[in-house]
């Protein structure tokens, strides 16, 4: 806040000039990056988190317990956050999707993290990952969440990590003491794969929702057997046809969804969050060849036909990246010349200095990245 004094003249108050001058000072870096040392949990301008729990289910799960700092704003369940995480002295960024109610009490996160074999944060975390852990932290994001009002009924449907987003609409429900029907369906390939089971029968028990988890590997392991069909359905929410839909899973599976909502008539009704990118188009051997010029860096490279996020990386630079995908934005940046396909789609595109997602456009030929 800035104070008016006598003769109109503003004055800047004193702890706002102190931290100004700080920054200054720390120029480039910024105060955070020293205060981090010391007191973690202390800054002026950065989100960070740091977490305060961590439970692992099975092997390949972890769920985290997260305290921002100040700057926190909070979250619409079905969001998603970017997470960044220091693995071997290099700060990597991907997006996560909180499982928690957005009405938590003390403002707390909580993540769970599917480790994949390749992946290099989520290992990280499943391995490593304790108490007392720092890691940064941007504004929740993303047009996948309930609206407002809520809806009346619900069907919330899901598969393998795709539980996240959608616990989290249930639990913010539950929370809000919602009046509607509600019915959570959700696939894993094994019943030891389910995260959160306890708290989905106990949810299913207490508060009357619908749950019903289907096992696609495993006859017998589960409420219903093998993959998303209009029978499970039938059997989750048999008042379908009154509700809107939310649903976060694999590609093949959002697209078996689809077509049963389709078939209905209820395509309109079904809202959905991939969380993993569509199976992407390969580049013809005509498009493979020219050069790639990281012109903020002065850095060009043979074009091999990877996406642009790739070849910037194995060329040795780090643009900021979130989810990989195409979702979160993050790794946009300007191609100045050529032409660029994307990855999912099979568009192509030359109009100079346009923005575009490094992750999911393979350059076509010569291209100007202003990376």
């Amino acid at each position: 806040m800035t104070d008016i004094i006598a003769g109109g003249k503003r004055r800047v108050p004193l702890l706002r000039r102190f931290v100004g001058l700080a920054e200054a000072m720390a120029t480039p870096h910024g105060v955070d990056r020293y205060t981090e040392l010391i007191a973690p949990t202390v800054t002026v301008n950065d989100l960070r988190a740091q977490v305060t729990a961590v439970r692992r289910e099975g092997d390949r799960s972890v769920t985290l317990s997260l305290r921002p700092t100040r700057q926190w704003r909070g979250f619409r369940a079905g969001q998603f956050v970017r997470v960044g995480v220091v693995v071997d002295g290099v700060r990597h960024t991907r997006c996560f999707s909180p499982c928690g109610s957005e009405h938590g009490a003390d403002g707390r996160l909580e993540l769970t993290v599917k480790a994949h074999p390749s992946g290099l944060v989520s290992q990280e975390l499943l391995e490593r990952a304790r108490p007392g852990l720092m890691v940064d932290l941007a504004q929740a994001a993303g047009e996948f969440h309930l609206p407002m009002p809520r809806p009346r009924d619900i069907v919330l449907i899901s598969a393998g990590s795709g539980i996240t987003p959608v616990l989290a609409m249930l639990r913010t429900l539950v929370d809000e003491r919602h009046d509607g029907r509600v019915a959570f369906l959700h696939y894993v390939r094994r019943p030891e794969e389910l995260v959160h089971a306890q708290e989905l029968r106990r949810l299913a028990a207490a508060r009357g929702v619908a749950v019903i988890v289907g096992c696609t590997a495993a006859d017998g392991a589960g409420d219903v057997d093998g993959h998303f069909s209009a029978g499970h359905l039938a059997l989750a929410a048999p008042w379908v046809r009154g509700a809107q839909a939310y649903l976060c899973g694999p590609a093949r599976m959002m697209a078996a969804v689809r077509e049963v909502y389709d078939g209905m008539g209820l395509g309109a009704r079904l809202h959905t969050e991939a969380f993993d990118a569509a199976p992407a188009a390969v580049p013809s051997d005509d498009e493979v060849h020219g050069t790639v010029t990281f012109s903020a860096s002065g850095i060009d490279a043979a074009n091999t036909g990877d996406v642009l996020l790739e070849q910037a990386e194995a060329a040795g630079l780090s643009p900021e990246h979130g989810c990989r995908m195409g979702i979160c934005f993050s790794c946009t940046a300007v191609r100045r010349s050529g032409c660029t396909r994307n990855a999912l789609t099979g568009e192509a595109d030359a109009e100079p200095d346009q923005p575009i997602q490094l992750c999911i456009n393979r350059p076509v030929g010569d291209v100007d990245i202003v990376v």
